[in-house]
């Protein structure tokens, strides 16, 4: 059962933010074993990418009291991927991003480490993603 916080945290998450610049590098989320199945086509893994991505907005959110969203950045991104962002706030995609949620929530202090270097001020994935609070 998902957590009636983390999915109307996940849903306002999505919700807040404007529209950027479109980011033309791919979100690499940590990514634990357990999580959904891997997608088959280029546009399936864009897709999987931006539920990841939201998976870990969304986690980042609710347990990672020290950092904050760029939510400007976030839709950016997402865009980027050639995902309308509005495919993330139900169906499929909102599926999926709320079970990588919940799949980092496995491990609260390793995957706050994780989002903090690989998308925080100098992240090695997607800088400024999020910044210290």
């Amino acid at each position: 059962m998902i957590h009636p916080m983390l999915a109307a945290a996940t849903i306002a998450g999505l919700l807040l933010g404007q529209a950027a610049a479109q980011e033309a590098r791919p979100p690499a989320p940590p990514e634990p074993p357990s999580g959904p199945a891997a997608p088959e086509t280029p546009a399936d893994r864009q897709k999987n990418n931006a539920a990841k991505l939201a998976g870990l907005v969304a986690f980042v959110r609710i347990h990672c009291q020290d950092l904050r969203t760029d939510d400007a950045r976030f839709r950016g991104v997402v865009t980027g991927l050639g995902v309308p962002f509005d495919d993330l706030e139900a169906g499929d995609l909102h599926l999926r991003a709320l079970a990588y949620a919940e799949v980092y929530a496995r491990d609260i202090p390793t995957n706050c480490t994780r989002a903090a270097e690989n998308f925080g001020e100098t992240g090695r994935t997607i800088p400024r993603l999020f910044a210290k609070r």
